[in-house]
């Protein structure tokens, strides 16, 4: 170690300070952070060793996330070594994505029950009685190996990520697909979704008639005039 200031000592710091350090640190406040730790160890395989901790764990990989910070900043901060910090931050995101399984998806996978903010709303209702939710891309800076760069590559000439996910009428994410290269067009995303059995896209119920083909077009329409929109701006 370089410093008394162990990962361990600066947790505990954060969770007895001042609410701006932590929530600057891991983007989260102090509530939030011991909730996901109780959660994230009692249902998704959160643990730590004999010499770390599993709130550490949580730390190390919330820092990384939150800062963009690199394993050498990371080491320095939290006085462990290269091994050490590679490993807890791969554990922490498996408990993430074993998080995800469970909190990134619909209330009702029958979409059933109209949702009450378009069944009470006039504006809504009936027009979008059958509305399950909303799709759209966003991207995301990324940071890619040389020999990957080039696909990765989006609009803006920065190396990003295209993410593609759904929320409902709640601002609840129902599904996210991520990883795809910044290069990669919105449609060819949501026909991947709409068509890989293993992504478990919810689909609209069964007895509602959907073109899929159809909805791609549209999907495709509005991207192309956003895109040309943003071009006649600049």
């Amino acid at each position: 170690m370089t410093s008394i200031q162990t990962g361990t000592k600066w947790i505990k710091e954060l969770l007895e300070g001042h609410p701006d350090r932590i929530h600057d640190a891991f983007r989260m406040s102090k509530r939030i952070f011991v909730d996901l730790l109780h959660k994230l160890e009692a249902d998704h395989e959160l643990q730590g060793s004999q010499r770390t901790s599993s709130r550490e764990v949580l730390g190390i990989t919330l820092y990384i996330l939150a800062q963009g910070g690199s394993v050498r900043l990371t080491k320095e901060r939290f006085q462990h070594s290269t091994e050490t910090i590679s490993r807890y931050f791969s554990a922490g995101l498996r408990s993430f994505l074993l998080l995800s399984v469970d909190a990134i998806k619909p209330i009702d996978r029958q979409f059933r029950d109209i949702l009450a903010e378009i069944r009470y709303d006039p504006r809504y209702m009936p027009f979008f009685k059958d509305c399950v939710g909303v799709i759209d891309g966003t991207h995301v800076d990324a940071r890619i190996l040389v020999e990957d760069q080039v696909r990765y590559i989006g609009w803006h000439g920065t190396m990003t990520q295209n993410v593609m996910a759904v929320c409902d009428f709640n601002m609840c994410f129902t599904f996210a697909l991520a990883g795809w290269e910044g290069s990669a067009h919105d449609s060819r995303i949501f026909a991947r979704a709409l068509t890989d059995d293993r992504l478990h896209f919810s689909h609209p119920p069964q007895d509602i008639l959907i073109n899929l083909f159809t909805i791609i077009q549209l999907f495709v329409f509005l991207n192309v005039y956003m895109f040309n929109k943003t071009n006649k701006c600049r």
